[in-house]
């Protein structure tokens, strides 16, 4: 049985109860829901690409730029995901039609801030954006009613888009990472893990003080009893620098990883993740962090082998993000 002490706010127990034991949605309507938000994004750059290519020229043409984002990206999205969130098919079909129609309109499909030498970093931070919003949007509209149960974490087994968020990250850091675009370091692999782990352990430390602190809700059947989001990501990187395997060969490795944890837990390991019992040690009280770590290194193998695929064009930000929560599937 679980020995530790058990808090005595009621509050924080009803709102542990709201985000706990949830089924879950659907494969089709989390990829309608990815694929809303990437046509979104197509219409604001398609309608509106010149007001992005002169958004660094002077201060007016900025805040222009930001008013468009949030009247094409901001508001739509946070309608689709709560209000909007039982027509979520409709408004993809609508959104494609309107996609087509200012298409045919303008008689060409030209994105002139995605061509050239840049567009692979322009379509990587287009993902890097739309994953940071979306993460922000649900872990904040999570605590209320009107966010739908469906797109909240799921409890044991069951696909949701809030289980697209971490894997969404590890990716994100994958394609970015110095390894991914071959750059290579003069520091040792300590050094170098030490530079590149030290302000996520921060991250992490910093945040377990404060939920301990103000005694706030924390879901152990997600991360554990100490672990959370930001000690995954400084575990990830570790193990990325202790095994520091080319790019080429980064996705054998990862492929081989994931499969190896996915037989481990169809051998009895998700017994003891999914179980209530914990002893006293720390990979005891936070085995679901722990353990998930396997998962999630070799998720970000494979995302910086994914990375020596230079020709992106924005449509890709969707494809990241599916390829990230379909890992993500695999990875606990």
């Amino acid at each position: 049985m679980d020995s530790f002490p058990k808090s005595l706010n009621p509050n924080k127990h009803l709102r542990e109860q709201f985000v706990s034991n949830l089924p879950g949605s659907s494969m089709l309507e989390v990829s309608a829901l990815l694929n809303n938000v990437a046509l979104l994004m197509l219409l604001r750059h398609t309608f509106c690409s010149q007001t992005v290519n002169d958004a660094c020229r002077s201060l007016k043409s900025y805040l222009a730029s930001v008013a468009l984002d949030y009247v094409f990206l901001v508001l739509p999205t946070l309608l689709i995901f709560t209000v909007l969130a039982e027509w979520v098919y409709i408004c993809m079909i609508g959104l494609l039609l309107l996609l087509v129609f200012f298409t045919a309109v303008k008689r060409t499909y030209s994105l002139p801030y995605m061509e050239g030498p840049n567009a692979s970093r322009a379509s990587i931070s287009s993902y890097r954006v739309v994953t940071m919003f979306i993460t922000c949007l649900c872990i904040l509209a999570v605590d209320f009613r009107i966010y739908p149960r469906d797109y909240a974490k799921t409890e044991t087994y069951g696909t949701s888009l809030m289980d697209l968020g971490v894997g969404s990250f590890v990716l994100m850091n994958a394609v970015t990472s110095r390894q991914a675009r071959n750059i290579k370091s003069s520091m040792s692999w300590w050094k170098a893990a030490f530079k590149s782990t030290t302000p996520l352990l921060l991250l992490g430390f910093a945040r377990l003080a404060s939920t301990l602190s103000l005694d706030y809700q924390v879901h152990v059947g997600e991360y554990g009893v100490n672990w959370n989001f930001f000690f995954t990501l400084a575990g990830v990187s570790i193990l990325t620098s202790i095994l520091n395997v080319p790019a080429e060969y980064s996705g054998i490795l990862g492929s081989v990883i994931l499969v190896g944890y996915q037989s481990w837990l169809t051998n009895g390991l998700n017994v003891y993740l999914l179980s209530n019992e914990r002893g006293t040690d720390v990979i005891s009280r936070n085995k679901e962090g722990i353990f998930s770590l396997f998962g999630y290194w070799g998720m970000y193998l494979v995302g910086v082998q994914t990375d020596m695929l230079k020709e992106f064009h924005v449509e890709c930000a969707t494809w990241l993000m599916l390829l990230g929560w379909w890992l993500k599937i695999y990875s606990y």
